[in-house]
């Protein structure tokens, strides 16, 4: 699949929205998995914008010491130093006053699904969800929730066509949550007339 937005400039505020919107800093897996997630952008355009980003001023890089329980072997406790990013002032101006051809619906969103993401890997969460084809034409979809590595959930499914996969996969990845709790409240019975 194409990546939608190929233009420097689009990716660049595009980067620079959801860092404002998230309001804190982040390691730079996160906010690569945050901006190539909804395939919006691919993730050798990231690396390139987001090192040019930084180059500007426009976003900037904070250390943070952490204290690491092992030791050195000349017995002396070693410290790890993660590297956290932020959007900086001037960053906030770009963003604020800069106009781009980026949709609305584009922006708001990668704006859910990074914050969804933020809110899974928080509580250890993970969302896997994937289709294949089979022989006969029909696919297969499997869907799981894991959270702090136990899977709460695990579904597989044989389907029609393509359009369904997809249609399925889009739900499950747009809500998970929702459709966690909707599998717990059928199963429990809270919900009978839908079965009826």
């Amino acid at each position: 699949m194409q990546a939608p937005l190929k233009e420097k400039n689009d990716i660049k505020i595009f980067i620079l929205y959801l860092l404002k919107n998230i309001g804190y800093p982040l390691d730079f897996n996160t906010i690569s998995d945050i901006v190539v997630q909804d395939e919006f952008v691919n993730y050798f355009d990231f690396a390139e914008c987001f090192a040019e980003l930084l180059d500007s001023g426009t976003v900037e890089m904070l250390k943070e010491s952490q204290n690491d329980s092992s030791q050195s072997i000349d017995g002396v406790r070693s410290e790890k130093t993660a590297e956290m990013y932020r959007i900086t002032e001037d960053g906030i101006r770009v963003v604020e006053q800069l106009h781009s051809s980026l949709l609305n619906v584009i922006k708001d969103k990668s704006l859910k699904s990074a914050m969804r993401l933020l809110s899974f890997k928080a509580r250890g969460s993970e969302i896997k969800c994937a289709g294949t084809p089979r022989d006969d034409g029909r696919y297969d979809l499997h869907c799981e929730v894991i959270e702090n590595k136990e899977t709460l959930l695990s579904v597989d499914l044989v389907l029609s066509d393509k359009h369904q996969l997809d249609r399925m996969m889009y739900n499950f990845n747009e809500r998970p949550e929702i459709i966690y709790r909707g599998v717990i409240t059928l199963l429990t019975g809270d919900i009978n007339y839908l079965i009826d």
